[in-house]
């Protein structure tokens, strides 16, 4: 993985199901890349992760089933240090300023 050669880091939320392509999910396909084979949950098949790229990668991985609330999540600017990104608020605020009738169709 170029990415994690160059020491970028990362943070994938990977809220689809996982399928034909990814059948352990995104965080599946890209560990299996760099360490060892990652086996999703069943019952929290989603996940948050964190990739803090520095001489080796660190995931920090957040399982999750639908419904789940969001944690915050770290987002690395540089080996050892990091932001939280406050993932469920932001979400709220950006579902609250949408207009009813695409409230209505995200909820269907």
């Amino acid at each position: 993985m170029r990415w994690s050669r160059q020491r970028i880091h990362l943070l994938i939320l990977d809220l689809h199901q996982p399928g034909i392509f990814d059948p352990q999910g995104i965080h599946g396909a890209i560990w299996e890349e760099i360490a060892e084979a990652w086996i999703a949950s069943p019952d929290r098949p989603l996940t948050l992760v964190a990739y803090e790229s520095a001489l080796t990668v660190r995931a920090f991985v957040q399982p999750l089933a639908i419904g789940d609330a969001l944690i915050d999540m770290p987002l690395y600017l540089e080996p050892d240090g990091y932001v939280l990104v406050p993932l469920e608020s932001t979400y709220d605020r950006a579902f609250e300023a949408l207009p009813k009738r695409w409230r209505s169709v995200v909820e269907a």
